[in-house]
């Protein structure tokens, strides 16, 4: 009879020994944790937009009546308003189940066992995850002291079996964008460079235009941050257009749901609404970064995103995270030997500012 530790044999020996990805949670679980109110939570874990989606979004989801078919699977009505908030053919956008599912795609359309991902840390994790499903093998090539991309040591780090690059812009944790010309430096190379950009809207520079130029650029998109739609798992990708047929033919035909596909199309309808939320968002960026700096144990990043980051340079950290969750506000904790005492803070509304000030002054 087959045994529990046969099965364990089939398994792919890479995926035993991989580490799992950390994610946040959400509100009912946090509640039940600390035993307070869901909504008295103060979530500035998780980069989402605490304004919500708009309220035009909801009503759309209500009076939608084909919930009972399947969605269409080459998303034809989204990519066409993609096209139109782009400024770019709908003939260069696919749309996934989130920008993760399309990190995947890539990463499957590129990646057989051992061919080599660069990743430059710190930054967002599901860039190793992902290459570490798909079988490939993770390059790192830290960020310089001032977290930019070390562009002489992905050279040198690249070789026949280097196929891709991942680079957030602005990078998640730490805000920064990438300039375009560190870009297009990259660019100058056979690997496939992909931009996240994931905080786009709140920073307000891309590079999007350039992949009508450079068959090896990818740019990639969500409507998680800024449209409020994190729950709803839509983001979309600007690709070479020989890219796109291909990455058609691998995904999952119906890859984004019809909740999903309708709250995108609302969300673009509604665009001057989801404007103004940025625009509170960024203000709050700004209030919150001059509020954090007049403590002299935080070091602050400036930011170009929905968060940002801080070194607790009297190492206590790990403390003044668990001191701010027991008065039931959530931000997110690093301990990595990059990012050793740090704390990322998303922008909320004025008050969770506030509230986090005077937690801040109380623990410390």
């Amino acid at each position: 009879m087959i045994t529990p530790e046969d099965i364990e044999r089939l398994i792919r020996p890479g995926l035993i020994a991989m580490n799992a990805y950390t994610p946040i949670e959400p509100t009912d679980v946090l509640s039940q944790r600390i035993n307070i109110p869901q909504e008295k939570v103060i979530k500035l874990d998780g980069n989402e937009n605490l304004y919500g989606c708009s309220g035009r979004v909801k009503q759309a989801l209500a009076n939608y009546a084909y919930y009972y078919l399947y969605p269409d699977p080459e998303q034809r009505e989204l990519r066409k308003a993609l096209g139109e908030y782009t400024g770019i053919s709908s003939k260069y956008i696919l749309a996934g189940s989130g920008s993760d599912e399309l990190i995947d795609l890539v990463l499957r359309l590129f990646i057989e066992p051992g061919d080599r991902v660069i990743n430059c840390p710190p930054t967002f994790g599901m860039y190793t995850f992902s290459t570490d499903v798909c079988g490939g093998k993770i390059v790192s090539i830290p960020r310089k002291q001032d977290l930019s991309i070390d562009v002489a040591a992905v050279k040198e780090a690249s070789d026949k079996r280097t196929k891709v690059i991942f680079i957030a812009s602005p990078n998640n944790p730490s805000g920064n964008v990438t300039p375009e010309q560190t870009i297009l430096e990259l660019l100058n190379s056979s690997m496939v460079v992909v931009i996240d950009e994931a905080y786009f809207e709140f920073s307000g520079v891309t590079v999007a235009p350039l992949v009508l130029k450079y068959p090896n650029l990818i740019v990639l998109r969500t409507f998680s941050k800024w449209a409020g739609l994190a729950g709803l798992r839509v983001g979309y990708g600007i690709f070479p257009i020989d890219m796109v047929k291909h990455l058609m033919k691998i995904k999952q035909p119906y890859n984004v749901n019809a909740a999903a596909q309708v709250a995108a199309l609302e969300s673009l309808r509604d665009i001057g609404y989801l404007r103004g939320t940025i625009k509170a968002i960024t203000d709050e960026r700004g209030r919150l970064l001059t509020s954090l700096s007049q403590f002299d144990w935080l070091k602050v990043y400036p930011s170009q995103a929905n968060f940002i980051l801080c070194s607790v340079l009297n190492g206590k950290a790990k403390t003044i995270h668990k001191g701010l969750q027991n008065k039931g506000i959530f931000v997110r904790y690093f301990d990595t030997p990059q990012l050793k005492d740090c704390l990322r803070i998303s922008a909320g509304k004025p008050e969770h500012t506030d509230a986090l000030i005077a937690s801040l002054k109380e623990i410390c």
